[in-house]
């Protein structure tokens, strides 16, 4: 994957004639995807990993490369605006640090520590790393939103997680600005009582 080297941004009829492209299946689609919208992946990727304190040898560069190798080598979709590919882009740079945090939590099995603050995950107002305990209880617990209601499991997506505002976010999910304004305070509070509550369970 190549990085692009501009720092302008590319325009709405560029995203869409490339996301058509990609769509259509054309070949190198998504790498030239990327790196039109690479700037904006890079904020993405930053804000991800700010979530997760560890994995420090897994930099902003790094996740977004691993991000393309997964969606490239798995079956691409039709994303057929801006708001649904991050979201499809956020998603999989999560799973990339989900995968990781669990592998730094089997090698040290053992160590406690107080859930209290797993509440604060749910609050994007005030984003903070999380250790890969608390970050694992994030996601559990949004497996089990999704299985509730997956609409609201991929407003939490968009908004916590790529970042998206209103207006992107009811693009990305096929909703109105309203529907995900109210999927947003519910999912935010169901959120905070599973994590307040204990978090994952087995």
């Amino acid at each position: 994957m190549r990085a692009r080297r501009t720092l302008v941004e590319p325009d709405e009829g560029e995203i869409t004639a490339l996301l058509e492209a990609l769509s259509a299946g054309a070949e190198g689609a998504l790498e030239d995807l990327f790196a039109a919208v690479y700037g904006e992946l890079r904020r993405l990727a930053r804000g991800q990993r700010r979530r997760w304190r560890g994995e420090e040898t897994l930099n902003t560069t790094a996740l977004i490369h691993e991000a393309y190798l997964k969606l490239s080598s798995g079956r691409q979709g039709s994303w057929p605006d801006r708001g649904r590919f991050f979201a499809v882009a956020a998603q999989a740079m999560r799973q990339i640090l989900i995968d990781r945090a669990r592998r730094s939590l089997a090698e040290r099995r053992g160590g406690g520590r107080e859930r209290e603050s797993l509440a604060e995950a749910a609050e994007p107002a005030a984003p903070r790393a999380l250790p890969a305990e608390e970050l694992l209880a994030l996601d559990t617990a949004l497996a089990r939103l999704d299985a509730l209601d997956p609409r609201q499991a991929r407003v939490v997506e968009c908004r916590f997680f790529a970042g998206l505002d209103v207006e992107e976010t009811a693009a990305a999910v096929g909703a109105s600005t309203a529907t995900v304004k109210r999927d947003w305070r519910a999912a935010r509070a169901w959120l905070y009582r599973e994590l307040a509550g204990g978090g994952a369970r087995s």
